[in-house]
Order: structure tokens, then C-alpha cells, then sequence
């Protein structure tokens, strides 16, 4: 059997590294796994998982029975030590995520960072990606795309993260909730205007969905639904990025100043994420309106 796990003997103190090995599992149908991540889960010496309550009903299905312990955010301080010292002793290990590919929007990145540092071999074993499975069957340009992760759960962050965005020239990929999708959905409406969007939703489930349309319409689409399952939500680019240039900063900031909900400052940060400005010159401009009365 060909096999990646080096061979360790002798005395442990005297052996070469172990490999941490990221894996990839399953999105949702189990047999997307790959031989190959099969393989490496049976033969290495630790598995580290997200849940270990959820991972053990993955690795139970394909019949794998090795030593496994938790890394989460929470214990990725403590539990990275644990795993380190395991590598150093010439143990494999192989992280898993509760789906999907590890250090992508969940943890392991510290982790990969100290074991490299150390000079730990670090193997990736490639697998499903729930952003990138959404981005192969959204029928948007995928020349150029932007992963931006999970957007904020607050509306006045999660705003201004649409604002830094407003003029990118690319496919922006989201992470988002089902229970916090209407309410980004109507702020990416008013921030980015009525672009063209994708709702993917329980990819590679049963109920595996793909909703498409521009923002105002999938919004209607689904104002009285309940959505269920993970969502990735992708947004067409920006039609010029050059536009935002256009927009006038003394009437935008006339604009904010005059509604008095927000502070000087926030009003300067507002109007240079929206026209893409430097802060100093849009504080400049908001000085000389100031002393204009």
C-alpha cells in the first residue's frame, strides 16, 4: 500500500517531525471524500476535529478508528501545544473541520502557521469547499473572485464591509446564516445596488438549492420563505469601479453631517469607504465645510 505517513522507529526523542496533514471532508454527501483522505485519516496517529461529536459519525461511516481530540476556537491556544508536541515527537496528525476544507473560514490557521515555523511538514489534501462548489455552478464570471468569509453579524459593520467592496471588480463570495440572509440581502440592495446574485443553499444535500436573480428579485423570491441550511451568497462585480469616483464627497458629506446620527469622524470613514478617497482628503473637505458654517 502506498502510503504518505513516514515511518517513525527508535526512540522517540531522536525522530524526524510528524506531518500535520490538512483534510477535507464532506460538505453534506459523504461520498465526496476522497480515497486519498480516507487513506490518510486511517494511517495517521491523532486526529484533531472541530467537534469530535460530529466527526466521529463521519469517521465511523468509513470505518476509521483512530485516537481523535478537539481543536476549536475556544481551546486552539491549549489544544495547538498539545497537537504541536505530538508532531514533535514524529506523530501524524491530520485536522478535519466539521465540513469542508480546514483554515477556510474555520480554525487551524495558527496551527499551520507554528507547525511551519518549527519546520513541520504541513500537507494539504484537498476536497469540498462549499465556496467553491457555489462559484462552479453560479453561472457568474469566475475568472477573478473574492472569498470575504462570513459577513458581520451587526448591520452597521456588516454595511461598511459592503462599502469597503462597493467598487471591486470581481465575484464576492460570502458566508452567511439563513436566519441573517434577508437582512444582508437588503444591505448589499442598498449599498451595492440591484446586482445581479446567487443564493447557495444545502450544497451537495437533498435539498440543495440555487437561487438566481438580481438582489431586489431574490428578495421577493424569498420574503416569505424560511430559509434553512448554510448559505453561500455570491455577487456579480461591480459594473465600474470607476463610478464610485464620480460621486460627490462634499454633498455626501452634507448628506451624513446633516442627519446628525453619526459623529464627524464616522462620516469621514463612510464617505471614503463609499467614493474610494483617501480618508485625509475627505477630513480636508469635511474641515472646509465645517468652517463654512
Amino acid at each position: 500500500m502506498i502510503s504518505d505517513i513516514p515511518v517513525i522507529g527508535g526512540n522517540k526523542q531522536s525522530a524526524p517531525p510528524g506531518v500535520l496533514y490538512i483534510v477535507a471532508t464532506p460538505i453534506g454527501n459523504l461520498e465526496d471524500i476522497t480515497f486519498r483522505a480516507v487513506r490518510i485519516l486511517k494511517e495517521v496517529d491523532l486526529i484533531a476535529a472541530e467537534d469530535t461529536r460530529h466527526s466521529r459519525k463521519l469517521l465511523s461511516h468509513f470505518g476509521i478508528s483512530r485516537s481523535i481530540t478537539s481543536y476549536f476556537d475556544h481551546n486552539k491556544s491549549l489544544k495547538g501545544n498539545f497537537i504541536l508536541e505530538k508532531l514533535r515527537q514524529g506523530l501524524s496528525v491530520a485536522l478535519i473541520s466539521d465540513a469542508g476544507t480546514p483554515c477556510i473560514s474555520d480554525p487551524g490557521f495558527q496551527l499551520v502557521r507554528d507547525a511551519v515555523a518549527e519546520g513541520i511538514p504541513v500537507v494539504p489534501v484537498p476536497g469540498p469547499s462549499a465556496a467553491i462548489a457555489a462559484l462552479s455552478a453560479a453561472g457568474l464570471p469566475t475568472d477573478r473572485f473574492a472569498f470575504e468569509g462570513f459577513l458581520p453579524n451587526r448591520q452597521g459593520k456588516r454595511r461598511e464591509k459592503l462599502m469597503s467592496v462597493k467598487g471591486d471588480e470581481r465575484v464576492l463570495v460570502f458566508y452567511e446564516s439563513p436566519n441573517r440572509l434577508a437582512a444582508a440581502l437588503a444591505d448589499l440592495l442598498d449599498v451595492l445596488g440591484d446586482r445581479e446574485v446567487v443564493i447557495a443553499r444545502e450544497l451537495t444535500k437533498i435539498y440543495e438549492e440555487f437561487i438566481r436573480g438580481r438582489a431586489s428579485n431574490v428578495m421577493e423570491n424569498l420574503k416569505d420563505r424560511r430559509v434553512k441550511g448554510e448559505v453561500v451568497l455570491l455577487v456579480a462585480p461591480a459594473p465600474d469601479a470607476d463610478l464610485r469616483l464620480e460621486i460627490p464627497v462634499v454633498d455626501l458629506l452634507r448628506k451624513y453631517v446633516s442627519a446628525g446620527d453619526i459623529s464627524l469622524k464616522d462620516a469621514v470613514r463612510r464617505v471614503a469607504l463609499e467614493t474610494g478617497r483617501s480618508r485625509g482628503e475627505v477630513y480636508a473637505e469635511a474641515l472646509r465645510l465645517k468652517e463654512e458654517g
